[in-house]
């Protein structure tokens, strides 16, 4: 007794006759997922016939797989990305470079800004820290006294 959602005998013969004719996706509305052997089928029919319906479920599979690890690979990608965006610093207001030492302004990094990634584009790189005004004043007259110049 056949099931009502398995192929006949002439649907199979049909999907045989499509898949010769390298017509997959008629066969596949014919019903090939479905296939299953039959006795009004010789051997050879229902080999060919199985043997297209097994390769057919294992590529839909296979595409299955690669579809779950690409979005896995990209929600660990935008993890990741997230992970290395530093947080948005508050600028501190401070004194100017010549007092007592203690400035503490900072410059805004722009969120917005994708950070910057390696040579190979692959991974993300840290932003380097931003220098306080006092450091940067320093390091101004440092590179005014090297090279020759008055600060």
């Amino acid at each position: 007794m056949s099931r009502p959602d398995v192929p006949d005998a002439a649907t199979a013969r049909r999907m045989l006759a499509l898949l010769r004719e390298d017509e997959l996706d008629a066969a596949i509305e014919a019903g090939l997922t479905r296939f299953e052997p039959l006795d009004a089928l010789d051997d050879a029919d229902n080999q060919t016939l199985a043997g297209a319906r097994d390769r057919l479920l294992a590529a839909w599979a296979a595409r299955d797989r690669h579809r779950t690890r690409a979005a896995r690979l990209q929600r660990n990608a935008d993890e990741r990305v997230r992970a290395a965006r530093p947080a948005r610093p508050q600028a501190l207001a401070g004194t100017t470079a010549g007092s007592a030492g203690t400035d503490t302004e900072t410059v805004d990094v722009d969120a917005d800004t994708p950070p910057a990634t390696d040579s190979a584009g692959m991974h993300p790189v840290p932003p380097r820290p931003a220098l306080p005004a006092t450091a940067a004043a320093a390091l101004a007259r440092a590179r005014a006294r090297a090279s020759g110049k008055s600060p």
